[in-house]
């Protein structure tokens, strides 16, 4: 369908450039968890590129900025995500912004501020792996974190199952009345707790959404058969979860071929607890395309994500023919 889609929609237009006000307007119509099935099919079927990310750093340490690259064969599109840390006499200036080229004709095609973007992708991905690791008759959710990030993945997961409870912990939240506003106005079930133990005590779906670069919650705290899923932060060797947690759950990751090499429990449980990245049972492109076991919850389950440039694409990608369609 995305083949067909694509080819319908003409390459040889004037590229669009959207600010953040412009993608926030855009975002409601953006169908994420279609964009993210598709091009993570096309990931698992190598119609799609997905190098790592590369590191450049400026010139008389003037901050540095991370290239995110991707490309996907059946949409004829490539581009990357730019985000710099610009170094300042006050405070660092950071940024993101995405680009999308035609493979058609080699022009570009949009320009956007990718920092909503990037929140959605980030969240959308979370929901994709518990929409296919979560058990079904899952009921009880629970999320820890209360930034933009964590208000994202309420609303991406909100309907996939179910749920009975939703309960919240962030220590920032017990005086925050604005963003206890702004959970309870994305769904109404959304409970808050006082500590991280009653938040996680019964979750068969724990959502980690924190900037946390040390474990949030301890090995002991999960049950056999709860799916974690957790998230990437700048700190160096980042890790919600303990490194000891892969010895004894069942592993998936977002894309296996370059995420345990950044993630900061995976690599920190493969150079100290002789932990092998073998032992992923599968990732997104895997679950997708039905290429790997699902988890039997004997024991605990847990999905990490890094983010990849594919997904900026993916996302970038489907604002475009939102914008070509409405022109249409």
């Amino acid at each position: 369908m995305n083949c067909h889609l694509s080819h319908a929609i003409s390459h040889n237009q004037p590229p669009v450039i959207l600010q953040q006000d412009q993608v926030n307007a855009l975002l409601p119509l953006l169908d994420v968890k279609n964009e993210l099935t598709a091009m993570f099919r096309s990931l698992g079927q190598s119609h799609a590129v997905q190098p790592p990310q590369t590191l450049t750093l400026l010139p008389q340490d003037a901050g540095d900025f991370i290239t995110y690259s991707g490309a996907m064969a059946e949409q004829e599109v490539f581009g990357a995500k730019l985000s710099p840390y610009l170094i300042t006499e006050t405070a660092p200036v950071i940024t993101a912004w995405t680009s999308l080229m035609s493979q058609r004709t080699g022009q570009p095609l949009l320009w956007c501020d990718s920092a909503l973007l990037t929140t959605e992708r980030t969240a959308g991905t979370t929901a994709l792996a518990v929409d296919y690791l979560a058990k079904a008759k899952s009921s009880e959710l629970a999320i820890i974190g209360s930034g933009a990030i964590a208000l994202a993945h309420l609303r991406h997961v909100k309907n996939l199952r179910q749920w009975q409870s939703i309960r919240v912990y962030s220590p920032s939240l017990a005086n925050d009345e604005k963003r206890r506003a702004a959970f309870t106005a994305i769904d109404e079930r959304v409970v808050f707790c006082t500590s991280s133990e009653s938040c996680i005590v019964g979750a068969d779906v724990l959502m980690l959404c924190t900037s946390s670069g040390t474990p949030v919650v301890t090995n002991e705290q999960l049950s056999p058969g709860v799916l974690v899923t957790s998230i990437s932060t700048n700190v160096a060797n980042a890790h919600e979860v303990s490194p000891s947690l892969l010895l004894n759950a069942d592993v998936y990751c977002d894309y296996k071929a370059t995420t345990p090499d950044s993630a900061g429990e995976m690599v920190l449980a493969a150079t100290e607890l002789s932990w092998n990245k073998e032992e992923i049972k599968g990732d997104l492109p895997d679950l997708v395309n039905a290429n790997c076991p699902l988890p039997d919850f004997s024991k605990a389950v847990f999905f990490r994500s890094i983010g990849l440039g594919l997904e900026d694409i993916a996302m970038a990608y489907g604002l475009w023919k939102l914008l070509q369609n409405q022109q249409q």
